[in-house]
């Protein structure tokens, strides 16, 4: 069986090397024939060229972008790249930063033959990040599970068949949101639980601003059912609030505006002909193996 690996990267070319180091090394115990797919998102840092013999991975591709587009766009670059071009039965979006960690990948392998085309999906079950982090991401939760009614605990680390890939490429949202697009064209969900690594180099790129944007962006798939709840919440809000109206209690109601502004601003990146021609940001393709 044939599985692809797809990593989005920009800059950070040392922990995609060790990741891909962990990866050859985990193959050796796998009855898969793995090969990586690279996605390069622009990087002003040079690639390091210091690949050992990777004996057990049996192809490495790096697409680099011309124009850099963000996380969900290179994965959804990626996706394309490989339903179009490539042979394959199932495909492993993952971080290239130490986060997803690699020897979770068998446990998504162990799982495929009962999964009848189910993604596969890392549950968080354990973060990495310090407490404050930790509280914010669980707010994130909970707020998307309150304004969209979907429980979304999982990232980009999953396992999906080409059948589901199929499906997020002709799903426009996954140009916005990974995460938010396959939980809207899929139900049902296979979960395992998956412990969040600690990076290889350097600070974690997922800042406040970012989860927020993170956030916002997974909402965003959901909009309409979020502009149903936001507006139903507002009415319940103010009937409550009316004979205590002040500049205090009109803070709720001002982060609720801010947010319904936001959620339809990122919606705009839902657009399905940019997403079409995501293959012409290609620059140019290095084979490494």
């Amino acid at each position: 069986m044939k599985i692809k690996i797809l990593i989005p990267v920009y800059n950070d070319w040392e922990s995609v090397t060790q990741l891909v180091n962990e990866i050859n090394n985990l193959s050796v115990s796998l009855n898969f024939k793995i090969s990586i797919l690279i996605v390069n998102d622009a990087s002003s840092h040079d690639r390091l060229k210091e690949e050992k013999s990777l004996e057990n991975i049996q192809s490495i591709k790096i697409l680099n972008m011309k124009i850099n587009q963000g996380h969900a766009r290179c994965i959804a670059t990626g996706l394309k790249y490989i339903f179009e071009k490539e042979d394959f039965d199932y495909v492993i979006p993952m971080d290239g930063d130490g986060e997803d960690r690699p020897e979770e990948i068998k446990d998504f392998l162990n799982l495929i033959d009962n999964a009848n085309d189910t993604p596969i999906v890392g549950e968080r079950v354990k973060r990495s990040e310090g407490l404050i982090f930790k509280v914010c991401y669980q707010i994130h939760k909970l707020i998307t599970l309150t304004f969209t009614g979907k429980s979304i605990k999982f990232g980009n680390f999953t396992c999906l068949s080409k059948t589901v890939v199929e499906k997020m490429i002709n799903e426009k949202s996954t140009w916005n949101s990974f995460s938010g697009s396959l939980r809207k064209i899929e139900d049902k969900l296979i979960a395992i639980p998956s412990i969040r690594g600690i990076r290889y180099f350097g600070p974690s790129k997922m800042s406040f601003y970012n989860l927020i944007k993170h956030s916002l962006s997974i909402i965003s798939v959901f909009r309409k059912t979020f502009l149903i709840r936001s507006a139903l919440f507002i009415i319940l809000y103010i009937l409550l609030i009316k004979s205590y109206a002040s500049i205090i209690t009109a803070i709720p109601l001002v982060f609720l505006l801010v947010s319904v502004y936001s959620v339809s601003n990122l919606a705009l990146r839902e657009n399905k002909e940019e997403f079409d021609k995501a293959l012409s940001n290609i620059s140019d393709i290095e084979n490494v193996k």
